[in-house]
């Protein structure tokens, strides 16, 4: 296959957008998603989205500066407030992260769908891939998980509103500023990634294949959103069984690790936190550089020389 000397990032180091060097100034970043309602809320569906769609863009390094709309709509008996919110919410949140709307395109489907194609901006000699990772490098996470159980638990009317109103709370945060605190501190990151739908256990395997390294991940340590624990017996979401069934090959779980702690680290997320490898000897400074920001980030784990395993649960 032709290469293009001009293409920094592809699809096949699995990271989170294309990279694109354009000549005479920055390169490009580019990446697009979509997905059906996580809410009830037309309106906080869209502002969801849109942080969605905006997390692979911080996750390289780099700043979001246009979008286009990418929804479907269904012909007959949706009420037009609806679309109209959805559209508000996500307008709304790009809006917040400094982001153009440019246009879109819009189908018919029985099935609601939205979200954006970003396109943005990376120094092409500052970017956050997921190929990084070094031997001692130190885990940060910069979100809770859980979002996928507690949006099951939705669907069904099961979920406590205090679960309901922490996880669209983490939802609706941008990723902007764990990106600006690890962008001031270029040197410290290793490799950065976001946790999305292959759950913290799958995109921390993708990590640690691209890098070379094996990641161990104390899930003692790993942030929960409030009441996901409590449901993921019940309310386990369909792409959790596909988490499990395609990553534990390269997963090794140590002795007596709970195994709905071991659910929630396959739990697809939407709009997840950002996953940093960073230097153990910065990572006091890489803390204090998130704290700055208002971001609580969590280190729940590091990165060893490469074993037979990819992913270690201790």
């Amino acid at each position: 296959m032709h290469a293009d000397p001009r293409v920094l990032v592809d699809y096949r180091t699995a990271d989170d957008a294309g990279v694109y060097l354009w000549d005479g100034g920055p390169a490009l970043v580019q990446t697009v998603d979509f997905f059906t309602p996580i809410v009830d809320d037309p309106y906080l569906y869209g502002q969801i989205a849109a942080a969605n769609s905006l997390s692979d863009v911080y996750a390289m390094g780099g700043r979001p500066l246009t979008a286009l709309a990418v929804a479907a709509f269904p012909a007959e008996g949706l009420d037009a407030n609806v679309m109209r919110d959805v559209f508000r919410g996500g307008f709304d949140k790009l809006r917040e992260a400094g982001v153009s709307l440019l246009g879109g395109h819009t189908v018919r489907d029985n099935e609601i769908k939205f979200g954006y194609a970003i396109t943005g901006a990376v120094d092409p000699h500052r970017i956050l891939s997921n190929a990084g990772a070094r031997p001692g490098d130190i885990l940060f996470l910069t979100k809770p998980v859980g979002t996928g159980v507690i949006g099951t638990a939705i669907k069904f009317d099961r979920a406590p509103q205090a679960a309901i109103d922490a996880a669209v709370r983490a939802m609706i945060t941008l990723n902007r500023a764990a990106a600006e605190a690890l962008c001031s501190l270029p040197a410290s990151v290793h490799a950065c990634t976001d946790i999305t739908g292959f759950g913290l256990a799958g995109h921390a395997t993708e990590m640690a294949a691209a890098s070379g390294v094996t990641i161990v991940i104390d899930t003692d340590a790993v942030p929960l959103l409030p009441g996901a624990r409590a449901l993921v017996g019940g309310n386990r979401a369909g792409g959790m069984k596909t988490n499990e069934d395609y990553f534990p090959i390269e997963i090794r779980r140590a002795h007596g690790v709970d195994q709905g702690l071991v659910s929630l680290l396959y739990d697809p997320q939407t709009s997840g936190g950002l996953l940093a490898s960073v230097g153990a000897d910065q990572a006091e400074q890489v803390e204090r550089a998130f704290a700055e920001r208002g971001v609580v980030a969590v280190r729940i784990g590091r990165a060893e020389a490469p074993s037979t395993a990819r992913v270690v649960l201790e």
